[in-house]
């Protein structure tokens, strides 16, 4: 098995250790669990991260709950503060509602 450590900002982390950690906004709110990132290949950095909102932030959101399955947002990695046991968010969730999310 091969590892792949990815830069979020000035920080190392191997990228799979990102995977399935609860997102918390900056006013303490449970965004979700991020689902997956997107790499950007040429320079080995995480620049958008995807995340499998909560029940609650859904509704808080503006986006109707499915009822099967989440709904998923792309937010980039700018709005990360920090990564330990959770991945801290810069944004409350309030200045979420006006964040433009990623477009594929």
């Amino acid at each position: 098995m091969r590892l792949i450590f990815i830069r979020i900002g000035f920080s190392m982390v191997e990228i799979t250790k990102l995977f399935w950690r609860n997102a918390y906004t900056s006013d303490g709110f449970l965004l979700g669990e991020v689902h997956s990132a997107e790499l950007d290949t040429s320079n080995w950095t995480i620049i958008n991260l995807f995340v499998a909102l909560s029940e609650e932030a859904s509704t808080k959101l503006g986006f109707k709950h499915p009822y099967l399955g989440k709904v998923i947002v792309c937010l980039p990695v700018s709005i990360v503060e920090s990564i330990s046991d959770r991945v801290a968010l810069n944004k409350s969730i309030d200045e979420l509602k006006t964040l433009r999310q990623c477009r594929e």
